[in-house]
């Protein structure tokens, strides 16, 4: 795929904020038509987007609850039969009005928390993934999901953070399951875990004290840099987990 509009449209989650906010905007402003979704999607910047914009559908669901995903999926459907780009960006590290935040000892574990950050940081997108594939299948397509480099097993040398790091590594090993079906089901189709370097958002807002200089990015930053990777994406890397430089990163 090329930096030109795409020919058909992209579907974003989690775009009412941070990354999935300027993604949508870059896409839009490269002329592509978006699906952008979010739990409520009439009462966020994307209204303002919506008004001005006839590229811009907006669908609410919030991708949490069990009936979410396949909700988002078939309204999708009713939309377009294919889509170009799932941009799942939708996820959760912290929740102060639920009391949710990352865990640094095992007594700080909780069955409800834990349940909720698989629910939407990997459960979420390979249910999405399973109601979209119709419209994945029969032209080249990419479906990418955010994920983190704390969701690697192998490079975490710190601990914490159990509920985010073990959904995270969820998160990838589906996407890589995925992946390996697709090369027999939509071969045209590229699946691949994003890690797009701490974004200056709401959910890294807490913890923005301990990165060092210039390791801080900003959203439009980060939109582009990982545009420019979903851009030059093939199927022959697909199952891949990379940064916002196209770098692999271990699992």
């Amino acid at each position: 795929m090329t930096s030109e509009s795409l020919p058909y449209p992209v579907l974003i989650t989690g775009a009412s904020s941070g990354i999935g906010l300027a993604l949508t905007h870059l896409h839009l402003s490269r002329g592509d038509h978006v699906i952008a979704s979010s739990r409520q999607p009439d009462h966020s910047p994307l209204a303002t987007l919506n008004d001005h914009n006839d590229r811009l559908r907006l669908i609410p669901a919030d991708l949490a609850t069990a009936q979410g995903p396949a909700s988002l999926a078939a309204a999708t459907a009713g939309y377009t039969d294919h889509l170009s780009r799932v941009i799942h960006c939708a996820g959760v590290l912290h929740d102060s009005s639920h009391n949710r935040s990352p865990e640094k000892r095992l007594e700080n574990l909780c069955a409800e928390n834990l349940e909720y950050s698989f629910r939407l940081n990997a459960w979420a997108p390979i249910l999405l993934a399973q109601g979209l594939l119709p419209l994945l299948r029969q032209q080249p397509a990419v479906f990418a999901a955010i994920s983190a480099r704390v969701g690697s097993i192998t490079d975490n040398h710190l601990g914490g953070w159990y509920s985010y790091r073990s959904s995270k590594a969820a998160l990838n090993q589906l996407l890589r399951t995925f992946a390996v079906e697709a090369r027999r089901r939509a071969p045209k189709l590229t699946v691949l875990a994003l890690h797009p370097g701490t974004t200056d958002t709401p959910l890294s807002a807490p913890f923005q004290s301990r990165v060092p200089e210039g390791k801080l990015f900003s959203p439009p930053w980060v939109a582009e840099q990982l545009t420019q990777q979903l851009d030059r994406a093939t199927p022959e890397q697909s199952g891949r987990f990379i940064n916002w430089q196209g770098d692999t990163l271990p699992w």
